[in-house]
């Protein structure tokens, strides 16, 4: 009975609940080992894109000829571009929205619908023709000139021009790279013919990586060809590769240029052919007005991200409850 008594009065003591040591790193923590690793890669991006990109927006304020200080002037020079530049306004501008549209978007779907075409193929079919058709980007801009400067030679030897008397359908020569009428078709076949890079194989390997269990299903829900398959379950399921060859197809549509100065020269004949990218070209190492030079590779700087943005608003997922990738793991983890 003392003990039933004792043990009723002795007050019950709960040891305090052992901390969990945490074994994972919390995301908002500084990781040194995750800025060990990009570190490298971010020293290389500041030298040679985000230090470049940044001088070229305070010189685009400047007049500067490589050889004087540079003399600070303002917004003179995008008002020059805008108001007394009568080759970009009336050739270099239309110009270059021709070839990024033709070449961008026609590049782009072309790239899609032979990547979609190869997979159809087996393994050592596809290695190959992917090969073919991914080479011409790799070659340089020299060895791309040689070879369509044969094919578009303005005498009889030309490929073209022989092709076209033999069939009847012309009767002379044509000089095609010094007619204006013909330059900018010209540059624009070649643009097609070379945009098959890196986005067309990522475009493979998006296809490639569907799950075979979408088409199983869908083949089970009513899907009864490859072209159904194409439209309800490839491009859902490789957004983000799409969303890539397009950005990469946007930047090649812009930035070409060097096949058009090599092929007929800078300035092109009455400005047929000519880019923003030959014109940065002209005013920057032609005739060293590098400060203008500045302003226009801004105002591509602008172009390109304005058609990158539509781009990403166009391929990229939109939450239906307005919340951003990943907020929702945060949250449950401060919980």
């Amino acid at each position: 009975m003392a003990t039933e008594s004792l043990a009723k009065e002795a007050p019950i003591t709960l040891a305090p609940p052992k901390k969990k040591k945490k074994n994972k790193i919390s995301r908002r923590e500084n990781n040194w080992h995750g800025w060990l690793f990009i570190g490298p890669y971010a020293l290389i991006f500041s030298i040679f894109i985000l230090v470049p990109v940044i001088l070229a927006v305070i010189l685009s304020f400047t007049n500067f000829n490589a050889i004087q200080f540079p003399k600070f002037v303002g917004f003179l020079n995008y008002i020059t571009i805008l108001t007394n530049d009568a080759e970009f306004m009336k050739y270099v501008l239309p110009n270059t929205v021709v070839y990024a549209v033709v070449v961008g978007i026609g590049g782009y779907a072309l790239s899609f619908v032979l990547a979609w075409a190869l997979c159809n193929l087996t393994k050592p079919v596809r290695t190959v023709f992917a090969l073919i058709l991914y080479s011409p980007s790799m070659t340089t801009g020299v060895a791309m000139t040689v070879l369509w400067k044969v094919i578009f030679s303005g005498d009889q030897a030309g490929l073209l021009n022989s092709w076209l008397m033999e069939l009847g359908v012309i009767t002379e020569p044509i000089i095609w790279l010094t007619d204006a009428r013909y330059l900018l078709p010209i540059v624009i076949i070649i643009g097609l013919w070379s945009s098959m890079g890196i986005g067309f194989l990522s475009m493979i390997a998006g296809i490639l990586n569907t799950d075979e269990s979408l088409y199983e299903a869908g083949s089970i829900d009513g899907i009864s060809n490859r072209f159904q398959e194409m439209f309800y379950i490839t491009i859902p399921q490789m957004k983000p590769q799409m969303l890539f060859a397009a950005v990469m197809a946007i930047v090649g549509a812009f930035q070409n240029g060097m096949v058009t100065s090599m092929l007929v020269g800078n300035p092109s004949p009455g400005y047929a052919s000519q880019l923003l990218v030959n014109h940065i070209e002209d005013y920057g190492f032609q005739r060293y007005e590098m400060g203008y030079a500045a302003a226009i590779s801004v105002v591509l700087l602008l172009i390109v991200q304005l058609f990158s943005k539509g781009a990403n608003l166009l391929l990229t997922d939109k939450d239906p409850y307005g919340k951003k990738g990943g907020e929702e793991d945060e949250q449950g983890e401060e919980n």
